[in-house]
């Protein structure tokens, strides 16, 4: 079995270049990669179409990519929350670009993107804007809108306990996008805040297997997003 632990937080980004898509894991500050993203902050790369639920907070992790000019479009449901301010003005100002997919069809795009399927039918949005320009058909007396699957080249995800064969468990609803994720994306990069021998995870357990994870990284002692805005913090 493959041992798939680097050794340092900017040696598991590194090869993340410019123009890459990169799906982010986290529901708002909930399972936020806060270290990896800061490190894709440190390393300068840009023009990213990123894919998360969300669009930040205050002015640290996905919020502090953005403000900090790396990121080209955003691909999310929520571009404005109660603590996120950096996208919506660069938004205003036409200085990013946004794909607003609803919180459940972004799920699903995702998924089927892991699960090898290219499209699916949705109702979800037809009858608004979001449907325009795409194709609907008729099943049985209903309208649906085809929705395309959801690819990366990377992503982004925080995990509990990981042992070194990329085995993954998460903390309750940490995990949300994460396990879709590292299924859809080509290399899923992971930091996690423990790292076990392989066998001391009961295979009944894990959530996500190693199949779909490359890189992991131990963060012992993870930030977190709530607690770096309630300091009134900025990245960098």
């Amino acid at each position: 079995m493959i041992d798939k632990q680097v050794s340092s937080i900017p040696e598991a980004i590194a090869d993340i270049s410019d123009g890459a898509t990169v799906m982010i894991g986290g529901f708002g500050a909930s399972g936020s990669p806060i270290e990896l993203i800061h490190a894709l902050i440190d390393q300068g790369t840009r023009d990213l179409t990123v894919i998360n639920n969300n669009t930040g907070n205050g002015e640290v992790g996905l919020a502090a990519l953005i403000g900090n000019g790396q990121v080209r479009k955003m691909i999310c449901s929520f571009p404005k929350s109660s603590q996120s301010k950096v996208f919506p003005e660069l938004y205003s100002a036409g200085k990013i670009e946004l794909e607003l997919v609803p919180q459940g069809t972004l799920a699903e795009r995702i998924r089927a993107a892991g699960a090898g399927i290219p499209a699916f039918y949705t109702p979800t949005t037809v009858g608004t804007v979001l449907a325009e320009g795409k194709e609907s058909r008729e099943f049985d007396g209903r309208r649906y809108v085809m929705e395309p699957w959801l690819q990366a080249d990377f992503a982004l995800i925080k995990s509990e306990v990981a042992d070194r064969h990329g085995n993954l468990l998460y903390n309750k609803t940490a995990r949300n996008f994460s396990p879709i994720m590292a299924m859809a994306a080509t290399t899923t990069i992971v930091q996690s805040k423990r790292l076990v021998a392989p066998g001391e995870i009961n295979p009944e357990h894990v959530v996500t297997p190693g199949i779909f994870v490359d890189r992991i990284v131990e963060v012992a002692q993870p930030v977190h997003e709530d607690t770096l805005i309630g300091q009134g913090r900025a990245y960098p």
